[in-house]
């Protein structure tokens, strides 16, 4: 079973296409999903966000707003989260970087394994970290007291710090990962050729054209880093984040005005450095100056830089292999590094009762989310890539949103839209999204906010797709006769399925594991796992929430092996068998 396509779209955003071949005609059925697709992407998350925007914009919003200039405390609270996300961008980047580069320019055994423990963090949930770097390093830690005998304060920035990393490194791996491979070997060759040596090549060639990879990487682990509300409760402390603060606003000081005004502020920056993002994602071409590359890399030979380098790799990766089995083993002895005695007491606690409800609910949530962010990614693509002219970057914007708004901002956002009489009339706009009374609880406003941060994933896996199938096959389809929806349907669709199965694994596992957005949607009658965890976690109870996260990383792992089975069973036709159909 192979994870490999879950991290598939960490990579920064391909650019669309500036020039295209002749327009195709715009058919009555294509304005129609034209026009669904608006409609859906603005009931996901134009109206959360101008809600949001809406209620910081009240009197006792803009009171906070003034407060962040004239109060040290907020001013402390931005601070803190630009050093938390500049140090976690930073290294996170440098780690990324690092096993990338081993991946592609090393030969050694174990590279497979390697690359499936740098993807563990994606499969798991936000604070299955946190917790075993708690058990592991923290004052009463197996490493660090019962070791070491050292008693040090993990709270705080420096837990943060390693847990985030630890936890947003795959994408930055993902990406570079994927730029390295990329490189034309026959620069080093000529870099070569002129008397430079390996560092030289290394200096002047191959980190410069990485430069667009590095800026990327880093942003989007900046942007991913203030945005994370899981951690910073679990293992912050004292060290108080713009994220924590808006939760704090919202659930402790039933303050919903200053909620959206915290919101706000961590709105702006991280959709500011997300455009930056794209930006750079732009010029990514600057790798590619020679078309595809040709021969093989000059792999690295010495025996002292592959020690020098493999080292350090190790090291990284039995860190991250001492994590996850501390969160193995956790959930089956009594309380881990106190009372070792084996037990199936956790297991058993979290199968019956409200774990099993939970577990059902998530799976069940995660799983109707799943195929319609498939569906709502790829129909985006399907639209900027081939049907519009006008307006595909705003189009292809909005997609994105969902990766872009900050889960903490979404979540307020919702629960101020749909769960409260709040905002656009001071009306509920759709009352069975509301989470009080209502009957669906409320799954129904979950399974919209899984959708909306998980079609991202497919929208840029299906523009990469649809990017690489020529016009002309579109072009004579539609000289037959057929809609854009047929030829969609019977062309389009069998030769991107690879595509879209790559973003159905990965939405599948990011809405198992999300949490900063639907903390503010759960109630009693919809028990989702992160928040089951969290409330483990925040009772003490490490032992209870170890058993959640493993089965939750076992139901993400199982999900996605069936996925991968039904991508290798049903191969893709050729075009001409698809328009013979």
């Amino acid at each position: 079973m192979s994870i490999e396509t879950v991290a598939a779209p960490a990579a920064p955003n391909p650019p669309l296409r500036t020039s295209r071949p002749r327009e195709l005609r715009h058919d009555t059925a294509t304005r129609v999903v034209a026009v669904v697709v608006v409609a859906i992407l603005s009931l996901l998350i134009v109206i959360p966000v101008l809600t949001i925007l809406s209620t910081s914009a009240s009197s006792e919003g803009l009171a906070v707003f003034a407060s962040i200039f004239s109060s040290s405390v907020n001013r402390q609270i931005i601070l803190n989260t630009v050093i938390l996300g500049t140090i976690v961008g930073a290294l996170g980047t440098a780690i990324g970087f690092l096993l990338a580069y081993v991946q592609v320019r090393m030969e050694f055994r174990g590279k497979r394994i390697l690359h499936l423990i740098a993807l563990l963090p994606i499969v798991s949930p936000p604070f299955a970290l946190a917790t075993a770097v708690i058990t592991l390093f923290g004052r009463s830690g197996l490493v660090t007291r019962d070791l070491l005998g050292i008693t040090p304060n993990i709270y705080g920035l420096p837990g943060l710090t390693v847990v985030l990393t630890l936890s947003f490194f795959p994408a930055a791996y993902m990406n570079l990962l994927g730029m390295m491979r990329s490189l034309d070997p026959s620069l080093d060759e000529a870099a070569s050729g002129l008397g430079a040596s390996k560092w030289q090549v290394f200096r002047s060639v191959t980190i410069p054209m990485l430069v667009p990879g590095f800026a990327s990487s880093f942003l989007l682990l900046f942007v991913e880093t203030i945005a994370d509300l899981a951690n910073p409760l679990v293992i912050g402390g004292d060290f108080t984040v713009l994220s924590s603060r808006a939760y704090i606003a919202i659930t402790g000081e039933y303050d919903v005005a200053a909620g959206a005004a915290y919101s706000v502020v961590l709105l702006l920056p991280a959709v500011l450095v997300f455009l930056i993002q794209r930006y750079w994602a732009g010029r990514r071409s600057v790798v590619a100056v020679t078309g595809k590359p040709s021969g093989r890399p000059d792999l690295i030979t010495s025996p002292v830089a592959r020690t020098m380098l493999l080292a350090p790799v190790a090291l990284f990766a039995g860190l991250i292999v001492l994590i996850y089995a501390t969160v193995v083993v956790g959930g089956f002895v009594s309380i881990l590094g106190v009372n070792d005695t084996l037990t199936l007491d956790h297991y058993a606690y979290v199968l019956s009762g409200i774990g099993s409800d939970a577990m059902v609910t998530t799976t069940t949530l995660a799983l109707i989310a799943t195929p319609l962010a498939g569906v709502l990614g790829l129909a985006v693509a399907w639209l900027v890539v081939r049907k519009l002219r006008r307006g595909r970057s705003l189009m292809d914007f909005l997609g994105m949103l969902g990766l872009a708004v900050p889960g903490t901002v979404l979540g307020i956002g919702y629960a101020l839209t749909f769960n409260t009489p709040r905002g656009f009339g001071d009306v509920v706009l759709i009352p069975a999204l509301a989470g009080g009374g209502a009957a669906f609880g409320g799954a129904v406003a979950i399974v919209m906010v899984y959708v909306i941060r998980s079609s991202p994933s497919g929208q840029r896996a299906g523009v990469a797709a649809l990017q690489q199938i020529d016009m002309s096959i579109d072009e004579a389809s539609a000289s037959l006769g057929a809609s854009g929806l047929t030829t969609f349907r019977k062309i389009t669709l069998p030769l991107v399925r690879p595509a879209l199965f790559a973003g159905l694994t990965y939405a599948f596992a990011r809405s198992m594991t999300t949490l900063s957005p639907i903390v503010f949607l759960t109630t009693p009658q919809t028990k989702i796992m992160t928040s089951q965890i969290l409330s483990e976690v925040d009772a003490g109870r490490f032992g209870n929430a170890f058993a959640y996260c493993t089965i939750l990383i076992v139901i993400v792992m199982g999900v996605i092996g069936i996925l991968n089975l039904l991508i290798r069973e049903r191969p893709v036709g050729r075009p001409a068998d698809a328009m013979a159909t």
